[in-house]
Order: structure tokens, then sequence, then C-alpha cells
């Protein structure tokens, strides 16, 4: 069995270079590999369980290289869908109650929709959202405490997980440089990804607000595991990409830049 498994492993290996090399059609990699083009299939479903791999149309190719990205970079990017997503989150504000806003360029546009939503607590670990809302009529808004990210600017820390213990919220909102159906949100270190853990703990619901490109494989190191029933707002409209999110009971809300 242990044979078997090295077997498995060192096929897996050669597949992946193979795909690196340029070799993604499922015949092609089968006659590289000398074996069928079942197994094949077999193997690259389970490389793309594993975050390793992108299934195509007739093959694969090998999950994104991880970079993370300044803050003041990331706003450039998918301005169109980040706003449409933050549209549709704002709809699943509650009336009144507590809620997270996560760091991040996503959610800080949700926090353009929460001026004038009176009866609102919103919790953020973003210095930017916090001042944003900061004079804002009927929202008591919280900043908690911690050390600064110097990429994202999200404070992370001992400060934060302790603040994070003596409140619950009614929806955490949260965002991540990858999103999986089953390993959850990822992040490029450890704090972070233990930040977003603690508030999902302490959240009745979570959402989780990423456009298409988060969606898709990435080398993220770090993920921080969400409760069931969470909910995905994202513009991507695949359904190779999302049915495995439906499948693992993640209730997706779609979105079409340009008509939030």
């Amino acid at each position: 069995m242990s044979e078997l498994r090295r077997g498995t492993r060192s096929r897996h290996e050669r597949l992946l270079a193979l795909l690196r090399a340029g070799t993604t059609h499922v015949d092609a990699l089968a006659a590289a590999l000398d074996v069928s083009p079942s197994t094949v299939r077999r193997d690259l479903g389970r490389l793309t369980r594993q975050g390793a791999v992108t299934r195509t149309y007739g093959g694969a190719v090998t999950a994104a290289a991880f970079h993370e990205r300044e803050l003041s970079e990331r706003v450039r990017l998918e301005p169109a869908a980040k706003a449409a997503i933050g549209a549709a989150a704002a709809g699943l504000l509650p009336e009144s109650g507590t809620v997270f806003l996560d760091s991040g360029s996503t959610c800080a546009r949700l926090a353009e929709h929460l001026p004038g939503r009176a009866g609102l607590t919103v919790v953020t670990r973003s210095p930017e959202i916090a001042l944003f809302l900061a004079g804002a009529a009927g929202l008591e808004v919280v900043l908690v405490g911690g050390s600064v990210t110097a990429k994202s600017h999200g404070l992370v820390g001992p400060l934060v997980a302790l603040a994070l213990d003596r409140l619950v919220v009614d929806v955490a909102f949260l965002g991540g440089d990858a999103v999986h159906p089953v390993l959850g949100v990822g992040e490029p270190t450890l704090p972070e990804a233990a930040v977003k853990e603690k508030v999902a703990e302490r959240a009745r619901r979570v959402v989780v607000l990423a456009d298409a490109t988060k969606l898709a494989p990435h080398a993220v190191p770090c993920w921080a595991p969400l409760p069931a029933g969470w909910v995905l707002v994202t513009d991507e409209t695949d359904a190779e990409v999302l049915d495995p999110y439906r499948a693992a009971g993640v209730a997706v809300v779609g979105v079409a830049p340009g008509r939030p």
C-alpha cells in the first residue's frame, strides 16, 4: 500500500511538471505518463481539490503563483466587480446589530454603503474603513487594536483576538487573497489567517466577498476555515467553478459588474 502511495505521489509530481511545461490536455498527459486518460482525470480531480491545479476544457493548468499585492495596487484591480460585490453585500446588512468589516479593497466598497445606515455597530480591523466611517451619523465604529500589516494595512495579533473574544457579531464580511470551497479563506501569513478564523468563530453569519480572480487556485500558504453555511458574494459565473461551493453548502450570491 505504501508503494502505491509513493507511486501516486510520484505520478502527481510528474503530472504537475508536465502541466508547468505546457502540456495541458488529458490525452497528451496520459501518453506522457503512460497511463489511461481516466487515471489522469482522477489525478487532476484530486489535485484540483488540493488547490494545485485548475481544470480546463479537456485538461488543466497549474495554479497561479501567489503574489501579495500592496493595498494601493489592489484598489485598482477589478474595480467594476468590487463595486458590484460591495453593493450586493450591502443588501445582506442587518437593520441593526453588529457587523464586522474586514480589511481590503472589496470590503472598502461595502463600507461606502454604510453612511446613513443608523443603528449599526461596525467592527473593523481596517484603519482606512474606520476613518472613512468615523463621522457617519448613527454608526458606532470600533477599530480593533493590533499590529498593522505592511501590505494590506489590516490589524493582526493577540490584541485583535482579545477584542474579538469579547464581541459577538451578527454578520462578518470577510475578504481574502484566495477562496476555496473546503479550505476557506487563504492568506499570506498565519496571523492574517488566524484573525479571519477568529472572526468567523465570533459571527452568527459569515459572508465572503471575492471577485472571480480570487476563486482560481493560488499557492496561498495559510488558510482560515469557515463555518458551515457561509455565503459567497462574487462576480464569477462559471458553473464549473461555483458548483463545488454549492456542493459544500455555500450559498452563492452572484453579481453582474456594471449592474450591481
